[in-house]
């Protein structure tokens, strides 16, 4: 780790921050990781909720952004607040996020339709396969799930397999494991907390 430098005029806050990161990295202290992910949890779910506009996305993207923020933690120096350095994994993760779903949603030169006016339009039709980039988006997805995922409980893995691994929708789940919308949202919630608590607490530090 970089040695703080007190002309980087960093904020009281900036670096107690540097500090729970040295003790995280060096001392391999898992109350730091605690204390860094209950700081600033709500405020990542918040920007994510903001750009994504769904609580589901959001609560997945604040998982996602953690995950990598802590397995890339050895790369943080003090250039910047840990909360800027955070915030912008966790922004460009979204972006990622948007973009792909708006591929799913690219309109097709094949098929045409007319509006009101009697212009013609395309129609989207979502594509089948993955792009070279999205492959590679949804295989950094995955690694940094799979340190967590293998960790729940059997019940849990499953509903976090088909949502993660296999990309199903909620609606999809619900039939294949036929429960109830509801309870596939509400024990889908119920294995992000284990799973914030899973990063609270790894051994691996992620």
């Amino acid at each position: 780790m970089e040695e703080l430098d007190p002309n980087k005029n960093l904020t009281t806050k900036a670096v107690y921050d540097y500090n729970l990161i040295q003790s995280a990295l060096l001392k391999k202290d898992q109350k730091a990781y605690a204390e860094l992910l209950q700081r600033y949890r709500d405020s990542v779910y918040f920007v994510m909720l903001r750009m994504v506009n769904n609580k589901d996305d959001a609560e997945d993207l604040t998982i996602e952004a953690f995950g990598r923020a802590f397995k890339r933690l050895h790369q943080y120096t003090p250039n910047f607040a840990f909360s800027t350095w955070l915030f912008k994994i966790a922004s460009n993760n979204a972006i990622d996020f948007l973009r792909n779903k708006k591929k799913h949603f690219t309109l097709s030169l094949d098929e045409k339709t007319q509006n009101e006016d009697g212009h013609e339009y395309s129609k989207g039709i979502a594509s089948e396969t993955l792009d070279p980039e999205e492959h590679i988006i949804k295989k950094q997805k995955i690694l940094h799930l799979r340190v967590v995922v293998d960790k729940l409980k059997p019940h849990y893995k499953e509903l976090v397999v088909l949502r993660y691994y296999e990309e199903l929708s909620y609606e999809e789940i619900s039939q294949k494991l036929n429960l109830p919308l509801g309870s596939v949202k509400a024990q889908l919630h119920r294995a992000r907390e284990f799973m914030f608590n899973i990063l609270k607490n790894s051994e691996n530090n992620l």
